[in-house]
């Protein structure tokens, strides 16, 4: 089965990738989880689409990767959240959440799926996050969240 992956998928390719997968695989998990769309003549435009997007956000190799991080690392990241008396948060922080922060607090656009919360984040107070900008890079940033 032809198919154009429309996410990143671990051990197969990046989004615009045009790859032959078995069928079952395709039809079964990666269509259904959104990763892919069937490739066809008039989807080779969407393929085009789908690579300038990917250029626009992409980090260009180690050297840009660390300019990245260090412009992240140097960020003071804030994010209000709804909170009870003792601290504990209604819910959690998200990837999407901190992404938004990020942007907000003056950083570049992220993909939330580049962002790495080790443990979940559900009280006030400082919690570090990992951003995967590359294969070799990881920039770790603090997160305060605060009660709105």
């Amino acid at each position: 089965m032809k198919l154009i992956l429309t996410a990143p998928v671990e051990k197969l390719g990046v989004a615009g990738d045009v790859v032959e997968v078995k069928d079952g695989y395709g039809r079964n998990y990666l269509l259904r989880q959104g990763a892919a769309i069937r490739w066809t003549r008039g989807t080779e435009t969407q393929i085009d689409g789908i690579k300038r997007a990917r250029d626009a956000r992409e980090i260009r190799g180690v050297e840009h990767a660390n300019q990245v991080r260090e412009q992240l690392e140097a960020l003071s990241v804030r994010l209000l959240v709804r909170a009870g008396d003792s601290g504990k948060l209604f819910g959690a922080v998200t990837p999407a959440d901190v992404a938004q922060a990020v942007k907000k607090a003056g950083g570049p656009a992220l993909d939330k799926r580049s962002i790495e919360i080790a443990k979940p984040i559900k009280t006030v107070g400082t919690h570090t996050v990992g951003i995967k900008l590359n294969d070799a890079v990881t920039a770790h940033i603090n997160v305060e969240t605060v009660a709105a």
